[in-house]
């Protein structure tokens, strides 16, 4: 008779994650804020949760377009520590949530590899099952979740009803479809600890590094390194690099009083659709100059892309060996210049746009200029 030894349970929280769950932003007032996503972005408000449904001190809207689900909430009393939060940050994305196999085994996991605790193991229930979770502290006061819906069949969370929610805004299709990565910043000799954070706790590889000699301008640098889990979750860190003048990573530091997510990217199938109706539905863009197209042409006219639809709508090209890829950033989405939107198309590139990295920062550097941050 042949024994064979049981499959080891994997040892690290990034061998159980599965996937995006959802990103949570902590907000001032989450009926406008579910408001503008949808009417700006496209979004499909789904769900609500609050008092009406039996949440009590806040209220949240679950949003919707493809598979990128986003959670809006706010405090309803000053006491909430939702409100502290938006006193010290402003608007700002707070829960970075990931789908796993088991909540408990990979907070455990997590834990005993030097993670420090935000939520131990617990379970949401109604009748439509178990839902169970588990979190841990990343940068500033941002947290990762660990969700499995495994037992559970409802409608994202108990609490949440899909009763009484909004109409769906008129406007054009956008067709964004996934979260392709998640970028946050990190205060200035303090990017190497993150990296091993992700490295040593979570489980995570480095996919890329970029120094300061790749990321720089005339005025400012920064230095970034991405990991990954190895397929879906890609999470870029960028920490400010020393340079004439203040970067837009301290800028956003100062401004958010410490580290936190920078920006959203999310993938489309069609960048053109998507940046066209974003555009008609009053998304405002970081705008590259003429000089940008004319040297673009030159390098990268030889792609099969739409030249003219992608000038006139200014969307930034990138290519490397494996392909090309399609990107543009909008300005911040609140009034603080923190938190933005990366709209992507991929078309075989792994990358971030690097070829675009001068570009974009000098777009984002006339902002500054213009908020007399620089």
């Amino acid at each position: 008779m042949t024994i064979t030894s049981p499959t080891p349970a994997p040892s690290t929280p990034a061998a159980r994650l599965t996937g995006w769950d959802s990103i949570e932003f902590w907000v001032g007032n989450a009926r406008a804020m579910a408001g503008f996503l949808a009417g700006s972005f496209g979004f499909t408000i789904t769900a609500y949760a609050g008092p009406e449904t039996g949440v009590e001190g806040k209220a949240s809207y679950l949003l919707e377009q493809g598979n990128i689900r986003l959670v809006v909430t706010a405090g309803l009393t000053p006491e909430s520590e939702i409100w502290n939060h938006v006193r010290r940050h402003g608007d700002g994305a707070h829960d970075l949530a990931f789908l796993v196999d088991d909540a408990t085994a990979t907070y455990e996991a997590a834990i005993a590899r030097g993670a420090r605790p935000v939520d131990e193991p617990y379970e949401l229930t109604d009748e439509h099952g178990v839902l169970r979770l588990s979190s841990v502290a990343t940068y500033g006061e941002t947290k990762h979740t660990f969700v499995d819906r495994r037992d559970y069949r409802g409608y994202y969370c108990p609490g949440f009803s899909r009763h009484g929610i909004p109409p769906r805004q008129a406007g054009p299709t956008v067709g964004l479809v996934d979260i392709d990565h998640v970028v946050g910043n990190v205060e200035e000799h303090r990017l190497d600890e993150w990296v091993s954070f992700y490295e040593d706790v979570m489980g995570f590889t480095q996919l890329r590094h970029f120094d300061e000699s790749q990321i720089s301008t005339e005025f400012s640098a920064l230095r970034s390194t991405v990991v990954w889990n190895g397929s879906t979750i890609v999470m870029p860190l960028n920490e400010p690099a020393e340079g004439k003048h203040k970067s837009q990573i301290q800028e956003y530091i100062d401004t958010y009083r410490g580290p936190g997510v920078q920006h959203l990217a999310f993938r489309t199938d069609d960048v053109v659709q998507a940046i066209g109706s974003l555009r008609s539905r009053g998304v405002r863009f970081l705008e590259a100059n003429d000089a940008y197209y004319e040297d673009l042409i030159d390098r990268l006219g030889f792609l099969d892309i739409p030249w003219d639809d992608i000038r006139r709508l200014g969307i930034l090209v990138d290519h490397e060996p494996d392909g090309h890829l399609l990107q543009l950033f909008t300005e911040p989405v609140t009034d603080r210049p923190t938190v933005f939107i990366e709209i992507i198309e991929r078309g075989g590139a792994r990358g971030f746009g690097e070829g675009n990295f001068k570009a974009l920062f000098e777009s984002i550097e006339a902002e500054q200029a213009r908020r007399g941050n620089l």
